[in-house]
């Protein structure tokens, strides 16, 4: 995925066990990413393993990304998506036009290079 070494602020991943196993890595399930601008800010690159959907650990990765962009002061937080339109209204994300995302966030590679122009912007008060 474009940019995310060099672009998000804070990220995590959802590994299934306690990570105490000799028997080789711990499977990723998991990941959620936010990148923090000035006017707002992207929630990035939600994805949890079909195996581990239903069971809220997408809700936990979302609210724990919004949670850092709110600690951080900021006031939204917007996201684009070309195959989850339907999920992120349950945490308050309403379509928006890419024009009504502010400068700092258009600025990021997500929105510049890595999202198709015909990506579902979202936006939702934080």
């Amino acid at each position: 995925m474009t940019g995310l070494d060099d672009c998000f602020s804070a990220s995590w991943v959802a590994e299934a066990g306690d990570g105490a196993s000799d028997d080789g890595p711990t499977p990723l399930v998991g990941l959620a990413g936010v990148e923090l601008h000035s006017d707002g800010a992207l929630l990035r690159s939600v994805a949890v393993h079909p195996d581990w959907r239903g069971w809220g650990l997408g809700r936990a990765l979302v609210a724990r990304a919004l949670a850092t962009a709110r600690d951080a002061g900021l006031r939204d937080a917007y996201l684009l998506t070309t195959t989850a339109e339907g999920w992120f209204p349950r945490f308050g994300f309403t379509p928006v036009a890419r024009d009504a995302v502010p400068p700092g966030v258009r600025q990021s590679v997500e929105f510049r290079e890595a999202c198709p122009a015909s990506a579902v912007v979202m936006h939702r008060a934080l």
